[in-house]
């Protein structure tokens, strides 16, 4: 067993795909697949089901890779015992759902990389309400999630930044145009909204049904894009994370409605495993999040 097939391994097991886990490694697909075969072999159990072109982690898989990444951190840490003043290599998982990854972690990307361009970062898109179970299963480094404030023993938990829901509309909306708008107003609206489970949905409904509304109509989706568009149609009242629809709000394509969601209190946090080593690279990311999002709160 090598290293850089426990490597391979955590790549493809964080990928969920072999060409991708080759882009990430710079090897050829056709190695990937030799390398993950041949510890198969020797292991004597099959650690990914591959069914058709998707891959999923066997119960095996994921008790290996407990294991392995552990192994691959112990590596880390030695070298930068005996590297501390060289320049940081290796690779780091970040994972986030699909707000958080197109309008908050670009700027954390792009500072980390220009200071670190040795070190590899995969990036995975998950269900807000799936983003903690990827801690717990090793299978990501650091998270990122919209959420009320955060507790936790098994996780380290930093909340960065308050984020501000808004409802929006077509300008050409029945209510686009009102300066105030009261309860009633709303019955018999469409509600363009994310599925049940995620957080911040969870709040939506007990505000509206802690108000004595709970008759929606509802139009659910998982992106946040597709909920923004539908709207911008006239399809709907949109609610959103108002970074969500800064832009569109600017050049006219939205209009926020003048009410204000009661009890809503979401922030996006910062975790990481309390168990896990901080290795010089997982300290560099949490200080590249804190540096952009200390300067996105106005702080220097």
């Amino acid at each position: 067993m090598e290293l850089r097939q426990l490597n391979t391994f955590c790549t493809v097991a964080a990928t969920l795909n072999f060409t991708r886990a080759a882009e990430v490694l710079s090897y050829v697909p056709s190695n990937v697949t030799m390398q993950i075969k041949a510890l198969e072999d020797e292991l004597g159990v099959r650690l990914f089901d591959r069914l058709g072109k998707q891959l999923a982690l066997t119960t095996a898989g994921k008790r290996f890779l407990t294991h392995a990444k552990g192994v691959l951190e112990k590596m880390d840490e030695a070298r930068s015992a005996v590297h501390d003043n060289e320049k940081l290599s290796g690779t780091l998982t970040i994972s986030a759902n699909e707000v958080i990854c197109s309008y908050r972690l670009p700027p954390v990307f792009q500072r980390f990389r220009s200071q670190h361009p040795g070190v590899r970062l995969i990036f995975r898109s998950v269900p807000n309400q799936e983003l903690k179970q990827t801690l717990f299963e090793g299978t990501t480094d650091i998270v990122y999630m919209l959420d009320e404030p955060i507790r936790s023993r098994g996780l380290s938990v930093e909340p960065l930044l308050e984020e501000h829901f808004r409802l929006l509309a077509a300008p050409d909306h029945p209510l686009a145009k009102r300066t105030v708008l009261q309860l009633e107003d709303f019955h018999e609206e469409v509600f363009l909204t994310n599925e049940k489970g995620c957080p911040y949905r969870t709040m939506f409904d007990r505000s509206f049904e802690k108000e004595g509304i709970d008759s929606i109509t509802y139009l659910e989706f998982q992106s946040a894009e597709a909920i923004k568009q539908c709207a911008i149609s006239g399809i709907g009242i949109a609610f959103l994370p108002e970074i969500v629809a800064k832009s569109e709000v600017e050049r006219g394509e939205l209009v926020v409605l003048p009410w204000k969601i009661p009890d809503l209190l979401v922030y996006t946090h910062m975790l990481w495993h309390k168990d896990k080593w901080l290795s010089p690279i997982m300290l560099s990311f949490i200080e590249a999040t804190r540096a952009v999002f200390g300067l996105q709160n106005g702080k220097r």
